[in-house]
């Protein structure tokens, strides 16, 4: 495919209209979204390189819907850049972190029904294996259908099984938006780990928002550190065409299940998310509502993101 064709279709995706809920056409970036940062890990320009993918048909890049989980980073001292080729050897050199969020093939760009192919190619997923093995890490986001379909191959070579769904609670009604979870430290569904605990008492996290997504789970055996783990009131629905569901819509119990998870590879490392919107701060329709960063419920969704970011880079080393 043409490095033209790839830009436009790009382009197309940023301004669908026909999207899974009735709001994401109308959310955008919330510019204004700027949370204190009390002891940034590094200063200004001089952190570690991070690679946004834009260049395979993203819904979530650098200068659109994740624009202001870029700033945050820059703000943290890290080097953000848009990875707009595919993966090889040389376009990841240089990288400590590659971000892929909601990854598409070209085929599910303008119409989200099954089957949902693969992002990437073999080889692209060789060198992204190759180079964690090697070092690297990898924050993989795969939203709800068909977002996990597109990334399932990519996080199988890690051993994750993504399923290709929609994640709720049982009562909301995620056609009418009402897809929020809530995870917290007290009822066991937010796991302590270097990530939750912080580097300071100011950096520990007490309850992360995520907003509808999926579920995923290790193979079984896969060695896997869960971070946001599902109740028992938790299922996955499976339509064949997004965000459209019957009585007779297949579902899945998903008690147990991860919606946030890390792990090792080789002497890199993997953080899996099954949800896109609580790393972004977006607004929708004339109201301006908040999702994401920004929404009321989710005040410690920045910190997460920047303590996992450590992670992510060393830091805690």
């Amino acid at each position: 495919m043409s490095r033209n064709r790839a830009l436009t279709l790009n382009l197309a995706l940023a301004i669908l209209v026909a999207a899974p809920l009735p709001v994401t056409a109308q959310q955008r970036p919330d510019l204004e979204f700027r949370p204190l940062i009390i002891d940034p890990a590094f200063e200004i320009g001089t952190g570690p390189v991070v690679l946004i993918d834009e260049a395979h048909f993203n819904f979530h890049t650098a200068e659109g819907r994740y624009k202001p989980f870029a700033e945050l980073l820059r703000r943290d001292g890290y080097i953000v850049r848009p990875a707009t080729t595919e993966f090889t050897e040389l376009s990841l050199a240089g990288a400590r972190i590659l971000v892929i969020s909601n990854a598409l093939n070209e085929d599910d760009v303008e119409e989200w029904i099954l089957p949902n192919p693969s992002a990437f190619t073999r080889s692209e997923i060789k060198a992204v294996g190759t180079w964690v093995q090697s070092g690297g890490s990898l924050l993989l986001i795969a939203d709800h259908m068909p977002f996990p379909g597109a990334a399932s191959e990519l996080a199988a070579h890690f051993g994750l099984l993504f399923t290709n769904g929609y994640a709720r609670r049982e009562g909301l009604d995620i056609e009418r938006g009402e897809g929020e979870m809530i995870f917290t430290r007290a009822d066991g569904s937010l796991r302590s780990h270097p990530i939750t605990n912080g580097r300071s008492a100011g950096e520990r996290i007490e309850s992360v928002t995520t907003f509808t997504g999926q579920a995923f789970r290790p193979h079984p055996r896969t060695p896997i550190d869960p971070l946001l783990v599902m109740g028992d009131d938790v299922v996955v629905l499976l339509p064949k065409v997004a965000a459209q569901f019957t009585d007779t819509t297949p579902q899945l119990a998903a008690v147990g299940w991860l919606q946030g998870a890390v792990l090792h590879h080789g002497t890199g490392q993997v953080a899996a998310f099954g949800e896109a919107a609580m790393f972004s701060a977006q607004v929708a329709g004339a109201e301006r509502s908040p999702m994401g960063m920004n929404a009321t419920s989710a005040g410690e969704n920045y910190q997460f993101l920047l303590n996992l970011m450590h992670w992510l880079s060393g830091v805690f080393d």
